[in-house]
């Protein structure tokens, strides 16, 4: 146990300290007494158990009248002397004499602790002696005897046998019921579970009562209380310090009914409001109200730093058949460490972090924090005006980030100084954020999760991530994050077997084990495990503000032998190879966010031909299955068939030039990103200058012309840090991008500036320019000129705004200048311009130009009634614009 010392208020400290030392000493001799008390009732010689008691139910008149002397001495001896009666008389004497002076003179007669000439109660200084009593009733002659009053016998507050071993061993499903404060016969009966506790104290007002050892860390009391005391405290005693506390075994559960059945139906779509833990205000006492779903735990404690990391004396309780555990615990707060200590259906324990925890401590430490957000967020108008516009027909460049390793040593704050700015000056519409939710191992990237609900404490508090999100969109930038629900580590203090079983992952090992990644699969069947996922995507956006999810490993999630070689896997019910679970997994969160957080986007990285992966999901497709729900897909095809052709000589690429051109026969298949992302410039496949044939010139050239290619291209745009100045190394999480090739001094700093002006001037022309992005998803908006010139290299297309204004775009991927290359165009625009050359000498390239404008001649070309003549730089794109 770590004792948690909070002070005492001054008054009542004062008051507790005024008290008389002979009303302090009995009040305590009386109460360690209760053991004395109990004992007798097994022996058959209880004692009266008040005051009231002894005055009219056992005395007869008769006897009243004939025993004068005995009276005499019981006016003046000690009250109640070695009497569990007189012990509990005491204490409720002082309640009574705080609270109200209507208690009645019987009971108060019996309670005086001191001599008759010590001050008290007037109506107690007026009580007469029992023959005097017995006189003022009928004479003893006449006495007829009452019909016999039940007899309340006090009984013994300590544990049963069986409680305290459930208890001690972690397996009490109940502790509220036998722990705290309980009405029992004979008055209230105090226990409490203390290990390693010296004593413990029940404060009630001003009535202080010890409670007796029972052994093993419990204690226990009798007091003599009509009913159990709204609000009471307890003083811990530890060896070297004290800890003055609420009980937190008084309290009512602190999760509604609706919650819970929330929970069971796996529909809570704000599950992070249930389950975690909470600080809150309960019964009007402050402190953190601890939740967690471990349904196969046979018993559940809390251990945290306020405990010693101890979980004995903080045991759960478990509320019905939902499998949620629950334990609010006065005066602990934002920023305690915690963890869940959960006994196995074995009997073995397991201390785990908690599924939900909104806060972790930085890796390689693992624990949970309690978390509350002081946040105030700044960003109404984007959010605002996000939405007015759908994704698929706006503009959408993307610039993907690895936060930690974008500028080492950053903080999210120091971050949000200096991101923000970057983007925005170069024009990306977007930020793409590899995974900050937590994970223990910096090499993964952020893909084997284990804190689905806490960004990654490595650069700063959750409410420092809110801030760089706030910053980004002050800047007018929007934020989407990479979101990893197809797998997690198996980490032992993470979800793997979380409660002794598989609950998070799928009971069937040829399920649950992921054959690639060494990880586990979610067993997307259980409603609880896709509420647990759902409520994570709505976390992100509608605590986070985040405007997108990238979701990572789709297809790994919608087939059942994915990786699997046949026998491995066991075919769907229909007995196909799609994971039916996984598809109703998908189309859940998809609508589900949707509906609730207007204007955000989900962006499916699928590697497949699946149908219908930005299909809606009441729309079924040919294979019976209705849409994904997606807003966007990765166009992995494009990305691996485009690179395969750029990393040719260009001598050879005339016998590859379909690699270009067949994106065209599916580009509207789907909705579409094009990606150039971390994983095409990691693990030996080169930074994506290296990737071009070549000396350093021919490769930059390249570089140049492939990113002119992929923005002018139908879908949008997304490139990885680093490729946006031709970094020549692979990226590494150890050191991020090469920054020091945009430093002055660098000799060659001029090659890489220019590629990264270039990367400006693309987002800033393909922001103003709709015909680029408009009509991504509608193949009216795109026509080719010339796709067919295989042996030239080039490739010539145009692109149409809702309007019908055109943009034309040309490359050529070969190494040699084409004058007057004659190019089929409409003959309703009166003349071209350039408006991009990737090879003018700005960027570095050899400034070749087309510097004036250019007129259409009448001359039939491409099956086009007009054809312009125009001088092709090598390795460049040129876009044209109407005049």
């Amino acid at each position: 146990m770590t004792p948690r010392t909070t002070p005492s208020s001054g008054s009542e400290a004062e008051s507790t300290a005024a008290q008389p030392v002979e009303k302090t000493s009995v009040a305590k001799r009386a109460t360690t007494r209760a053991a004395e008390a109990a004992e007798a009732v097994k022996k058959g010689t209880a004692k009266k158990a008040t005051a009231k008691a002894a005055g009219q139910k056992k005395t007869a008149a008769k006897k009243a009248a004939g025993k004068k002397a005995e009276a005499k001495k019981a006016e003046v001896r000690k009250p109640a002397a070695k009497k569990a009666t007189a012990k509990k008389a005491v204490a409720k004497k002082a309640v009574t004499k705080k609270a109200t002076a209507r208690t009645t003179a019987a009971k108060g007669t019996a309670a005086k602790s001191t001599p008759a000439k010590a001050a008290a109660p007037k109506k107690a200084a007026k009580k007469i002696p029992a023959q005097k009593a017995a006189q003022k009733k009928i004479p003893a002659q006449k006495a007829v005897p009452k019909p016999a009053e039940p007899v309340e016998v006090a009984v013994s507050p300590a544990l049963d046998a069986v409680d305290r071993d459930r208890l001690l061993t972690g397996t009490h499903h109940a502790p509220h019921s036998v722990l705290g404060a309980h009405p029992v016969p004979g008055g209230v009966a105090f226990r409490a579970f203390r290990p390693f506790a010296l004593s413990v104290t029940v404060v009630v007002g001003n009535l202080r009562a010890e409670l007796h050892d029972d052994g093993e860390g419990f204690f226990s009391g009798l007091l003599p209380l009509r009913e159990v005391p709204a609000g009471y405290r307890l003083l811990v005693a530890y060896e070297g310090s004290v800890q003055d506390t609420e009980d937190a075994y008084r309290f009512l559960p602190a999760l509604g009914e609706l919650d819970l059945h929330l929970i069971g139906e796996g529909r809570h779509e704000e599950l992070w409001r249930a389950l975690g833990a909470e600080p809150m205000t309960h019964q009007g006492v402050t402190g953190t109200r601890f939740t967690v779903w471990a349904p196969n735990a046979r018993g559940v404690s809390l251990a945290g730093t306020f405990n010693f990391w101890d979980g004995t004396g903080y045991p759960m309780r478990s509320l019905g058949g939902t499998g949620v555990w629950e334990l609010f615990v006065p005066g602990i707060g934002e920023g305690e460490l915690y963890k869940f200590e959960i006994t196995r259906p074995d009997g073995s324990k397991t201390l785990r972090a908690d599924p939900m925890a909104r806060r972790t401590e930085a890796p390689p430490n693992t624990s949970s924090i309690v978390y509350a957000s002081e946040h105030e967020w700044g960003d109404a108008a984007w959010l605002e005006r996000r939405g007015s516009v759908p994704v698929h027909e706006a503009p959408f460049s993307v610039y993907e980030v690895h936060l930690a390793s974008w500028r080492p040593g950053l903080t999210y704050r120091q971050l949000a100084e200096q991101l923000p700015a970057y983007v925005k000056d170069l024009g990306f519409t977007h930020v793409e954020l590899m995974p900050v939710a937590e994970h223990p191992f910096g090499g993964s990237w952020g893909y084997q999760v284990t804190g689905f609900y806490a960004p990654t404490a490595r650069l700063g508090t959750p409410d420092d991530f809110k801030y760089l999100v706030d910053a980004l969109h002050r800047a007018g930038i929007g934020v989407l994050m990479d979101w990893v629900p197809a797998h997690f580590p198996r980490d032992d203090w993470a979800l793997a077997e979380f409660d002794g079983r598989p609950l998070y992952e799928h009971e069937d090992p040829l399920r649950s084990a992921h054959p690639d990644w060494g990880t586990l699969e979610f067993d997307f069947g259980r409603r609880e495990v896709r509420n647990f996922l759902v409520a994570n995507a709505l976390y992100w956006c509608e605590e986070f503000h985040i405007d997108g999810l990238r979701v990572d490993a789709v297809a790994s999630m919608l087939y059942l032998d994915y990786s699997r070689e046949p026998g491995q896997w066991v075919p769907n019910e229909h007995g196909g190879r799609e994971n039916l679970d996984a598809v109703a997994f998908l189309q859940e969160m998809n609508a589900t966010v949707y509906r609730r957080v207007p204007g955000v986007v989900t962006i499916a990285e699928e590697s497949t031909a699946w149908d219908g992966v930005t299909r809606p999901t009441h729309v079924s497709g040919p294979g019976g299955f209705g849409g994904l729900g997606f807003g966007l897909k990765w166009n992995m095809g494009w990305m691996h068939d485009s690179l395969e052709y750029m990393a040719k000589e260009p001598v050879y690429r005339r016998y590859h030039h379909n690699e270009m051109t067949f994106s065209m026969v599916y580009a509207y298949s789907e909705n579409y990103v094009l990606p150039i992302s971390h994983d095409e410039v990691v693990h030996g496949k080169r930074s994506l200058v290296s990737k071009m044939p070549g000396d350093w010139w021919q490769q930059r050239a390249d570089h140049r012309a492939y990113l002119g290619f992929m923005w002018a291209h139908p879908g949008k745009q997304l490139l990885f840090m680093g490729q946006e100045f031709a970094q020549g190394a692979e990226w590494s999480e150890a050191h991020g991008p090469d920054w020091w090739l945009l430093d002055p001094a660098y000799g060659a700093e001029p090659d890489h500036r220019g590629v990264r002006d270039l990367i400006r001037d693309l987002n800033t022309v393909y922001r103003h320019t709709p015909a680029l992005w408009q009509r991504d998803t509608d193949p009216s908006g795109f026509q080719w000129v010339v796709g067919d010139a295989a042996d030239d290299n080039v490739f010539a297309f145009l692109r149409y705004d809702a309007e019908g204004v055109p943009l034309l775009a040309v490359s050529n991927m070969s190494p040699v200048v084409r004058d007057e290359y004659r190019l089929g165009v409409p003959d309703d625009v009166p003349a071209w311009h350039e408006a991009v050359n990737t090879d003018a000498a700005k960027y570095g390239g050899g400034d070749v130009t087309n510097p004036d404008p250019i007129k259409p001649e009448p001359q039939p070309w491409h099956g086009r009634p007009a054809s312009i003549r125009l001088t092709l730089p090598p390795l460049a794109t040129v876009w044209l614009r109407p005049a």
